[in-house]
């Protein structure tokens, strides 16, 4: 696929596959264009700040909210943070919106949706990551 400029997909570039898998030929399999965007912000969600050793500043905030109560205010905080670590570290993609859910199925579980489109190919997108708080329900 490309775009208007005929880069294509190649300009979004590749990174290793998250999870790490091999490939058949045996080498360390990559991921490219949007899975590669998706697997990104995937591995920005997961991270709090502080675990990377060469790069104590890389993640998002939301892991600090693990104990905090099921309410609006955690919500609109959980919204903040993950706005700033994607804005933060996902150049590639501009943050269209960032919407919480209560799952409805799982005690303590949220639904974070994020809503972007991919600058290069104006490519919309959404990924739907699920966080877990430990805090009392109040919505």
């Amino acid at each position: 696929m490309s775009n208007q400029h005929g880069w294509g997909q190649e300009y979004l570039g590749k990174g290793l596959a998250f999870p790490l898998q091999m490939n058949a030929r045996g080498e360390l399999a990559l991921a490219g264009g949007a899975r590669d965007i998706e697997q990104s912000l995937r591995i920005i969600l997961g991270t709090r700040p502080g675990e990377r050793v060469m790069r104590p500043a890389f993640g998002c905030r939301v892991h600090d909210l693990l104990f905090e109560p099921l309410n609006a205010a955690t919500k609109s905080l959980m919204q903040q943070y993950v706005m700033e670590a994607v804005t933060m570290w996902e150049p590639r993609v501009e943050l269209l919106a960032v919407d919480v859910y209560v799952d409805q199925e799982m005690a303590g579980a949220l639904l974070i949706e994020i809503h972007y489109h991919i600058k290069e190919t104006h490519d919309e997108r959404s990924i739907v990551y699920p966080f877990f708080l430990l805090g009392e329900e109040e919505w």
